[in-house]
């Protein structure tokens, strides 16, 4: 639990009684690699904070080579189908541990109450908020504005350990090519 600690403390300054309280809401749980933890149309009543491993978001499909992968997170990053657990309805995606991930969460009625309860909670929750849009909205401009093999080279730069843990199949999916492209891509670099 030191890790979120350690990232939060980055927001804002927190007092005692408030972490306090907001650890006795935190639950960890360790995810089986492969395994799907929030499957589609299930509400999504967790925000969690990877402490180690890596989470896929994607949109399951009866051909599971037409799964569309739309995002990944990280350690010492926040993951939840944030759109679900935001208005308690079922989620039009799903979350897959691609390696055994450790996790801390949060359930919905127990951020509300921290929200209710600390000084610093709502701080907390606005700034968490911020940072899951901007990675959605760098996303959404990566898509618009870069070629497939742009996209593909700032992922290799930002993140050149994901070509040792995520299935290229999962990395062509995100920056939008089929398997094909990017292995002609990668024959390209």
């Amino acid at each position: 639990m030191e890790q979120i600690k350690k990232y939060l403390d980055q927001i804002a300054t927190i007092s005692q009684s408030d972490w306090d309280f907001f650890m006795s809401k935190l639950q960890r749980r360790v995810i089986p690699k492969k395994s799907v933890f929030l499957k589609l149309n299930e509400v999504e009543n967790h925000i969690s904070f990877i402490e180690s491993g890596v989470v896929r978001l994607f949109i399951p499909k009866d051909n599971p080579e037409k799964e569309i992968t739309f995002g990944f997170s990280f350690k010492d990053q926040f993951v939840s189908a944030y759109d679900s657990f935001l208005t308690q309805t079922p989620s039009a995606y799903q979350l897959q541990a691609l390696t055994e991930t450790t996790i801390v969460s949060i359930t919905y009625n127990d951020l509300q109450d921290v929200y209710k309860t600390t000084q610093i909670g709502n701080l907390i929750g606005r700034l968490t908020a911020e940072r899951l849009f901007l990675l959605k909205s760098k996303r959404e401009q990566n898509l618009l504005n870069l070629t497939a093999e742009e996209r593909y080279m700032k992922l290799f730069k930002e993140r050149p350990e994901l070509l040792k843990v995520i299935p290229l199949k999962y990395i062509s999916s995100y920056i939008g090519v089929t398997a094909q492209a990017l292995s002609r891509i990668r024959k390209r670099l």
